[in-house]
């Protein structure tokens, strides 16, 4: 990547994604006959670190998995993809996270997530964590474990003068204690709504939106749209940024493929813009392949799309 390994510690969930494809989303209460069935590991939190290693960072993943045959898969999983897994754990009490993910045949996806062992990861194990934390370039967190414990991170990373990211997914309110210490919050529309209780459909409210959760105390929104693109918000400075065009296999991923890059740029010492533009063409090339964690791209290959896409004129002027 041309630069010095940036170093990135994630806190978060680690699923193992049990996912059918399907012609539409069934309707409640409907049966129908779906198509392939993949097994492939997931969870928001594991999804950002794997994109954020397969970018090349050196990533310290925090998480808690059961002692199951799902659990001993995603940790081998980790190990793989080169992450750092001295700060996970296993544990007898619980189950590990299983989601259940439907996707139809335009790659739009429906998802239930039975969290496990996501649900005990506790402050002290991101404690635990501290020396890495101090020594990273960005901290990235979800919603998908105990509330308690993301709040926790963040007060740890902003003692340790580092960037603390937020994907507030799963969609829930949020106190002031948490959202004044997210240097940047990456809400999609839904998750926007929720926080702010403005129904984001388009770039005027999605900016009605983002000057509200400024108010609430986060230093920057990166508001995703999906298809349309996302809103660059600063205090000050608002701008809106299109999606980047492809033929969309299965969106699952693709805010998580965001946010892995988004913290990898940050940690790299790009600007926020240049930050999220990368992270732009990462979530677009993450749609293009089926599955979470195996969607996500090469630091290589998104090399190559961006040459791509400028060669094209469409790279939002990336440099």
């Amino acid at each position: 990547m041309g630069q010095n390994q940036p170093k990135i510690v994630v806190v978060g969930s680690s699923n193992m994604d049990l996912v059918v494809k399907t012609p539409r989303i069934p309707l409640p209460g409907e049966t129908i006959l779906g198509g392939d069935f993949l097994m492939t590991p997931g969870g928001k939190g594991a999804n950002q670190a794997v994109a954020a290693a397969k970018l090349g960072a050196c990533v310290y993943f925090i998480a808690k998995l059961g002692k199951d045959i799902f659990g001993d898969q995603s940790l081998a999983n980790f190990t793989k993809e080169s992450i750092h897994t001295e700060y996970i754990t296993q544990t007898d009490d619980a189950s590990s996270g299983v989601a259940l993910i439907t996707v139809d045949d335009a790659g739009e996806n429906m998802i239930v997530v039975a969290p496990g062992a996501n649900g005990m990861l506790s402050p002290e194990d991101v404690e635990k964590a501290q020396p890495a934390i101090a020594s990273s370039g960005a901290v990235a967190a979800q919603l998908e474990v105990p509330l308690e414990t993301v709040e926790y991170a963040a007060r740890l990373t902003r003692r340790s003068g580092v960037p603390f990211i937020l994907d507030p997914a799963p969609a829930r309110a949020l106190g002031p204690e948490l959202l004044e210490r997210v240097d940047v919050l990456t809400p999609n529309e839904t998750e926007a709504q929720i926080l702010t209780g403005i129904d984001v459909t388009d770039e005027d409210s999605a900016r009605l939106a983002a000057e509200k959760l400024l108010a609430f105390g986060v230093k920057a929104i990166v508001l995703t749209m999906g298809a349309k693109g996302f809103l660059l918000c600063e205090p000050g400075e608002m701008e809106f940024i299109p999606a980047i065009t492809v033929e969309a296999v299965d969106t699952t991923a693709a805010g998580d493929a965001f946010t892995g890059a988004l913290a990898v740029g940050l940690a790299q010492g790009k600007t926020l813009r240049d930050a999220a533009v990368f992270a732009n063409h990462v979530a677009a090339l993450s749609v293009m392949t089926m599955g979470a964690q195996s969607s996500m791209p090469s630091a290589e290959r998104v090399e190559s799309f961006i040459q791509q896409k400028s060669a094209e004129g469409v790279s939002n002027e990336y440099a």
